[in-house]
């Protein structure tokens, strides 16, 4: 197989739109939004307008540097040249860690899901099934990846818009619904009011808010890839808005006027639930095949963002270089190999730990993506430093209200992780997390003291 170092720039802006849109839908908003719905009740709707506005801000910090210099490992390589060596390796690794960690959270919810037909299909067969449709999907090349993703976004998309409207509908004048009657918006507010639990209640569901947001920064691991950067790169992140605004806080709306907040289980994907409780079968069935799309696209993206940064922190010398290779296709396949091997970890967990599993992925996912992000916006601050006023004049996508803007989503983000102490599920990852980056700093430190010993230089930059 004839291999190189060099990714092919092989992503159209309509494959960069629908991914960052994919990055944005899917488990967080199709099976964990029951959980959140259970702490807020009908103030979900504002712990996705607080956490959307946060993530805007980390995207545009993320877009400001990347529309200037587009490469391979994205943030990694930013902090890699504009903070430290160290800062580089650990966002890199931590990145593939939360991404990683998403892998196997979409890979036991598609079992949940498969059961919906099949309740005595062993779920470690649908996750091997899917891990072995979805290596191949990645490894034959990027234009292909960005194709399929490119439909199953736009199936996610256009199912959620129909499921709004259909929703509106049965919700005025009770088109279609059998176990229904049309009763307008009033269930955001007679079962106790819109923030039922309180202040407590809402904060606590932004945690959950904030999982569904992770990947959303995955628009940035295709800048090297990108036919156009600084055309789709502002694009897609511009747009982040909006689709927060329809796909997230439209079809909260929806669900929680269709059904009582309190009724909602834990058992499925609530779509599907709310619209079998209702008397919609059809609708059900329909709902369970995008849920079915939006976790498997969800898994495919995962597998193409982790092993886009073991290739760029390969290229930085902070991965084996087995991993800066790529195939005869122009894909990482090596990275591809091992990002798929480990999200196979997924079948253990449901094995032993089938009650559990899901919150507990859910919960390191969580607690890793808001460390990257906090990175990410320190990142920018070492950016700005390092460049001059006129360099700084001529940025085309620079970051809103800078300073304030980075300091209010540091001191948000914090709170958020504050949170997680009062969520049992979630206490978990406080304990992970830290004894995760105390690990990546151990084995960071032993390569220093390798890389001395044996008279090497420590690792250069790609960007140098």
């Amino acid at each position: 197989m004839k291999e190189s170092q060099d990714l092919v720039r092989g992503l159209k802006d309509r494959h960069i739109q629908m991914i960052a849109l994919g990055g944005a839908i899917g488990t967080g908003l199709f099976y964990g939004s029951a959980e959140a719905i259970k702490l807020a009740g009908p103030g979900i709707i504002l712990a996705y307008v607080i956490g959307g506005l946060i993530m805007f801000l980390i995207m545009r910090a993320l877009g400001e540097m990347l529309v200037e210099e587009p490469v391979s490992g994205a943030f990694s390589a930013l902090a890699d040249k504009y903070w430290g060596n160290f800062p580089g390796f650990l966002l890199g690794w931590n990145y593939w860690f939360a991404i990683i960690t998403v892998s196997i959270v979409e890979l036991i919810v598609l079992g949940n899901y498969v059961k919906f037909w099949l309740p005595n299909m062993p779920t470690w067969i649908t996750a091997l099934v899917f891990v072995i449709v979805f290596f191949l999907i990645n490894i034959t090349n990027v234009k292909f990846f960005g194709e399929f993703e490119f439909w199953a976004a736009l199936i996610k998309v256009v199912a959620i818009i129909a499921m709004i409207i259909f929703g509106l509908g049965i919700l005025f004048f009770g088109v279609g619904a059998s176990n229904f009657k049309a009763s307008g918006f009033e269930n955001m507010w007679i079962n106790g009011g819109f923030l039922p639990n309180g202040g407590s209640g809402l904060l606590m569901s932004l945690v959950l808010a904030m999982f569904a947001f992770g990947g959303i920064e995955m628009v940035g691991m295709t800048a090297a890839e990108a036919e156009n950067h600084r055309i789709t790169l502002p694009k897609s992140i511009n747009n982040v808005v909006i689709r927060i605004l329809v796909f997230y806080i439209g079809s909260m709306v929806v669900l929680v006027s269709l059904f009582p907040w309190n009724k909602v289980g834990l058992e499925g994907s609530p779509f599907v639930q709310i619209f079998s409780a209702i008397g919609i079968p059809a609708a059900a069935t329909l709902l369970n095949v995008v849920v079915i799309t939006a976790a498997a696209s969800a898994y495919n993206s995962a597998i193409y963002s982790t092993s886009r940064m073991i290739y760029g922190l390969s290229l930085q010398g902070n991965a084996p270089k087995i991993f800066n290779k790529v195939g005869k296709t122009g894909t990482p396949v090596k990275s591809i190999i091992l990002c798929s091997t480990i999200s196979l970890f997924g079948i253990l967990l449901l094995k032993f730990l089938p009650d559990k599993a899901f919150m507990y992925m859910m919960s390191i996912t969580t607690f890793a993506s808001i460390f990257n992000w906090i990175m990410i916006l320190f990142i920018l601050l070492h950016w700005r430093k390092k460049k001059s006023k006129e360099e700084i004049t001529k940025f085309t996508f620079k970051m809103p209200l800078y300073p304030y803007s980075i300091y209010f989503s540091i001191v948000g983000l914090l709170v958020i992780i504050a949170t997680m102490f009062f969520l049992p599920d979630y206490r978990i990852a406080l304990y992970i997390g830290p004894f995760w980056i105390i690990l990546l700093f151990v084995l960071f430190k032993i390569r220093a003291k390798r890389d001395v010993g044996t008279g090497t230089s420590s690792h250069p930059s790609i960007l140098e």
